[in-house]
């Protein structure tokens, strides 16, 4: 099915509400006339957003469905179309009120989402939502509602993705960076639906909003924005080229711990409850990510693995790519066993230089051929790390992993993946959970899973940045943000069979300008960071890696559905 969708951008008024029904009705219109059928308006469209407390924004609270229901149903019906509103609603059977989302159709409403993982201003006057996160079935497919914050946690978009999704209208009042988001993009493409953006723009109470409304596809590409200013963006929608959160190589029975809220509690009471794997002490230190194209020459992988070492001499720990050792051909594959002398060589160069290695082989144990990586050290090799996620080349000659593993370093807790597994949120999340700093990610993922931005005339406080950006978008800088862990991702470079390289080493906090990052865009070569993930002399960690505010913040009790396929 093809249809045409409409973000509509919009600066409220506060203390304006009809003036901004009105407004949010031509707009409507508008959208409609250029040949929208579904419509979403921006969060708390109806009211402004920036509420003092309850008693503030009492009187422009109402139930839903409730007299703006009715006003927008009214306009749906005489126009044949879908409206998404969002408003400040009150519950009537407590008085509660909630940030919520209302889907409206020709026949009137048809469901809400109060959201449900608030930012910092909704515990002003509002409770989280509990609604849930459902999926409504419309003549024009399967349509998610989700609502700002609640984005910024891969669990939601996923649990919506699961229960068929075509589209997720997100409503926004986005704010502190460019738009369109990075986050927006990832959610997108990682749950293969998409994604509509309405958010606001304009400043309310000296907070600048970021604008850049857009309609994302389901690669995550953005087929069209706006900047500032109100308006509309028309996108078309193609219910066909959704692929939905590649149901089938999930692996839920080894997503328990998404249930998990291990930083619920001072982490560093939690991991030190029972003596039981403390956090390591942490430090700072230098990491590095290491790219060039393998051969199936074991011999010739081992070479340019040592020369990208030494490119990295300053560096406590080198992440090299997916299978450098033993190449990517899955028609000439040449396993080794982890007791293989390569690794010994490795061993013998990390003593010397004191120096850990992450690095990709194609291991053979007890049997059977696995996608792997092996940590190495001083002593050797320390762990295996066997890829969950085979990809389908992968599942030509490998046989899946069956379990996460982690390792403690003097610079950190370490966490492995390896590249598809990057491409399942749900992988990073539960590294994040056990405690890790870093997650290192040996990979041979294709692009693009980048772009660029061209710049915004909305002004921000610097340093948030406006200016263009060549790589405002990289999909895997997102997997260290969410997770507030540093990301290592070293990603095999041969564009002549669709792998880009820009490899890299992401940080921990999404909304810390300049970046925190070290991006890698020739052909072969090594890039590093200093990185910090020790405690800073704290009783409780004051700093993002450690803290995990993103981690801490989930609510897990929305859940359970993650573990279905």
């Amino acid at each position: 099915m093809k249809y045409f969708a409409a973000a509509v951008q919009f600066e409220p008024e506060m203390f304006a509400k009809e003036r901004n029904i009105d407004a949010l009705k031509r707009l409507v219109e508008e959208a409609v006339a250029s040949g929208a059928r579904l419509i979403i308006t921006p969060e708390m469209g109806l009211t402004g957003y920036c509420w003092h407390d309850r008693e503030e924004v009492a009187p422009y609270v109402e139930p839903v469905p409730g007299p703006s229901t009715e006003c927008f149903a009214a306009l749906a019906a005489k126009l044949d179309c879908y409206i998404v509103i969002g408003l400040p609603e009150v519950e009537p059977a407590n008085g509660l009120y909630y940030n919520t989302a209302v889907l409206i159709g020709p026949d009137g409403y048809l469901g809400k989402h109060r959201k449900s993982h608030p930012y910092i201003a909704e515990p002003k006057w509002a409770a989280s939502g509990d609604s849930g996160h459902q999926v409504f079935e419309t003549s024009m497919g399967r349509i998610a509602l989700l609502i700002c914050m609640d984005i910024h946690f891969l669990e939601t978009a996923r649990l919506v993705a699961l229960q068929g999704a075509d589209v997720i209208c997100h409503l926004s009042n986005w704010l502190a960076e460019r738009a369109p988001a990075p986050y927006w993009m990832s959610r997108a493409r990682e749950n293969g639906c998409y994604l509509i953006e309405s958010n606001r723009w304009g400043r309310e109470r000296g907070v600048q909003f970021s604008g850049g409304s857009c309609v994302i596809e389901p690669d995550g590409h953005v087929q069209a924005r706006r900047d500032d200013g109100d308006g509309i963006v028309l996108g078309e929608i193609d219910t066909d080229r959704v692929t939905g959160p590649l149901g089938s190589e999930r692996q839920p029975e080894l997503y328990h711990e998404l249930l998990h809220q291990t930083y619920a509690w001072n982490p560093l009471d939690f991991f030190r409850l029972y003596g039981h794997q403390p956090l390591p002490k942490g430090k700072v230190s230098r990491i590095a990510v290491a790219h060039f194209a393998p051969s199936n020459n074991l011999d010739d992988n081992l070479d340019h693995c040592m020369a990208l070492i030494d490119q990295a001499e300053n560096a406590e720990l080198v992440v090299l790519p997916e299978l450098a050792l033993t190449g990517l051909d899955a028609g000439a594959i040449n396993p080794i066993s982890q007791h293989h002398a390569i690794f010994d060589t490795l061993r013998r160069v990390a003593e010397e230089r004191q120096q850990y290695y992450v690095v990709g082989f194609a291991e053979q144990a007890d049997g059977n051929l696995y996608n792997a990586a092996a940590l190495v050290g001083s002593r050797g090799v320390m762990a295996v790390y066997r890829k969950i996620h085979l990809s389908e080349a992968d599942r030509e000659w490998a046989t899946p992993g069956e379990r996460w593993v982690s390792c403690d370093l003097p610079l950190g807790r370490v966490g492995i993946l390896i590249g598809h597994d990057a491409d399942f949120p749900e992988a990073g999340r539960i590294l994040a959970l056990r405690g890790c700093d870093v997650i290192a990610c040996p990979a041979a993922l294709p692009g693009p899973f980048h772009c660029s931005h061209p710049g915004t005339r909305i002004h921000q406080s610097a340093p948030i940045p406006t200016g263009p950006d060549e790589h405002h978008w990289h999909h895997y800088r997102v997997r260290g943000g969410e997770n507030n862990c540093y990301f290592a991702f070293a990603n095999v470079h041969m564009p002549e069979a669709g792998l880009p390289g820009l490899s890299g080493i992401f940080g921990p906090d999404t909304f810390y300008f300049p970046r925190q990052e070290a991006l890698l865009t020739s052909a072969t070569g090594c890039v590093g960071l200093t990185v910090d993930t020790s405690n800073l002399q704290s009783s409780y960690p004051n700093s993002a890696v450690r803290r995990k505010d993103l981690v801490a913040m989930r609510l897990p009790h929305h859940y359970p559905k993650l573990l279905e396929r």
